[in-house]
Parts: C-alpha cells; sequence; structure tokens
C-alpha cells in the first residue's frame, strides 16, 4: 500500500490493515479520534508503537511523553509540523 492509498482509506469506517497497530492508530488518529489511536500503541510495546505514541503526545502538546516515547522508539524527537511527521511515520512503516 502506498501512502496516499493509506491516506484515501480515511474515507472508509475501518483502517485497511489488520495487526499493524502503529498504522492502525495513525488511521484513527487522521480520522479524529485520538483516544482510540492513544489505546491501541498503549497496548503494543513495540518501537514502531512507540514513534506513534510520541508523535499522539506531540499532537496533545505533552513535550514531555513525547520525549520519553520518542527515546523508547529509538528516534530523535521530532520538531517539524505535526502532519509532516505524520506522513514520514506513515511513509516509513508502509515501505517494511
Amino acid at each position: 500500500m502506498t501512502p496516499e492509498a493509506f491516506k484515501h482509506s480515511l474515507a472508509k469506517d475501518r483502517p485497511p490493515v489488520s495487526g499493524a497497530s502503529a498504522l492502525a492508530s495513525l488511521w484513527w488518529l487522521k480520522k479524529g479520534d485520538w483516544e482510540r489511536a492513544h489505546a491501541i500503541v498503549m497496548d503494543d510495546d513495540g518501537r514502531d508503537a512507540a514513534w506513534v505514541h510520541a508523535h499522539l503526545h506531540r499532537v496533545e502538546d505533552d513535550q514531555s511523553n513525547a520525549r520519553y516515547w520518542y527515546q523508547k522508539a529509538r528516534k530523535p524527537v521530532a520538531v517539524g509540523a505535526l502532519e509532516d511527521e505524520w506522513d514520514a511515520i506513515v511513509a516509513t512503516l508502509l515501505a517494511r
């Protein structure tokens, strides 16, 4: 799946991915359901989920919590636009 196809899937009722909690979380976030997105990554202890978890806390403007999750993900703390980070995470996860 391409990032563009992933974005187009936002018109649907369910994420186009199964078993990929980090991507599903990003999908729900873009649909406006931060709580559901957060609940998904809370149940996943992988680095991809930690990266998305960090992004979610940036969206929430909880920078200290975001820094903690970037560290868990072994990623640098993002400082750019939230939309750009969302795009970058989606592209990276879909490329795997």
